[in-house]
C-alpha cells in the first residue's frame, strides 16, 4: 500500500494531508524518516506520525446507545448526527444499519462493512428489530392476532409482514417487525387508532442493547455479535 493512503486509512488526514505530513518530515517508518507519499508500506513495517503508531485495523463494528435529538444520518443536518457522538477516525466511512428517528432511542448499529449492514437492512433477510412501545390508549389482546396476520398501513397496497406483538402493560407493549418501511411502527399503531408516544429499539437481530451503554455511549460488537447477522 502506498504510505499516503495508509496513512489516510489509519488517521483522520486526508491524502493530501498526509503528504504535506510526509514532506514535513512527521513520518517514520521501521525509525526512518521518509518523505516519499509513494513508497510502499510492506507487511510488518511500523510507521509512526509524530511517534505515534499507525495501525491498520480491519472493519468496524458499533453498538450506539442513540439518545432522543440525534438523527441517522451520516452528517449533521438541523440536528447532530449520531456518528458525531463516536469519536473515531474516519467517521465518513462509516454507515448506520437501520435507522431510527429524532424521537427514538435505543440500539443502533454502526459500521464500514457495506455486505454485513446489507443483512441488517434488506427485506429479504428478515432480520427482526424488537421495539418497546409506549402508547397512548390501552391495547387489546385481539390487537396480537392482527399484527400476527399484517396491518394496512396508509398510503401501502400491501399488508405489513407478520410482527409479534406481547403486551406488558395496558400501554406499553414489545414489538418484533422484520421490515424497515418509512415511521413503520408509529404507522403500524396509527392503523390501529392508537399513538405512540415512547419507542426504544432493544434488538437488532440477535445483537441485544448492552443495559451498560447510557444513552450516547458506545462499544463495539463481540465476535459473536458480529457473526450472528
Amino acid at each position: 500500500m502506498r504510505l499516503d493512503k495508509f496513512i489516510s486509512e489509519t488517521t483522520s488526514l486526508t491524502r493530501s494531508l498526509a503528504k504535506k505530513a510526509l514532506h514535513r518530515g512527521e513520518i517514520c517508518c521501521d525509525g526512518e524518516v521518509v518523505k516519499n507519499s509513494a513508497f510502499k508500506v510492506k507487511v510488518g513495517c511500523k510507521v509512526t506520525l509524530n511517534g505515534e503508531l499507525l495501525e491498520l485495523r480491519g472493519p468496524r463494528y458499533i453498538m450506539l446507545h442513540k439518545p432522543i435529538g440525534y438523527i441517522c444520518s451520516t452528517i449533521d443536518e438541523e440536528h447532530p448526527s449520531v456518528l458525531s457522538l463516536l469519536k473515531l477516525n474516519n467517521r465518513d466511512r462509516l454507515c448506520i444499519a437501520g435507522r431510527l428517528d429524532l424521537d427514538t432511542t435505543g440500539l443502533v448499529l454502526i459500521t464500514d462493512d457495506g455486505q454485513w449492514s446489507h443483512r441488517i437492512t434488506s427485506p429479504k433477510k428478515e432480520c427482526g428489530k424488537r421495539y418497546r412501545v409506549q402508547l397512548a390508549d390501552p391495547v387489546e389482546a385481539s390487537l396480537t392476532e392482527q399484527f400476527a396476520k399484517g396491518v394496512e398501513l396508509r398510503g401501502e397496497r400491501e399488508l405489513t409482514r407478520p410482527a409479534k406483538l406481547e403486551i406488558h402493560s395496558p400501554t406499553e407493549v414489545l414489538l418484533t417487525i422484520h421490515e424497515g418501511k418509512y415511521h413503520q411502527v408509529k404507522r403500524m399503531f396509527a392503523a390501529v387508532g392508537n399513538k405512540v408516544i415512547g419507542l426504544h429499539r432493544e434488538s437488532v437481530g440477535e445483537i441485544e442493547l448492552d443495559p451498560a451503554l447510557e444513552p450516547g455511549q458506545w462499544r463495539y460488537l463481540s465476535e459473536n455479535e458480529i457473526k450472528s447477522v
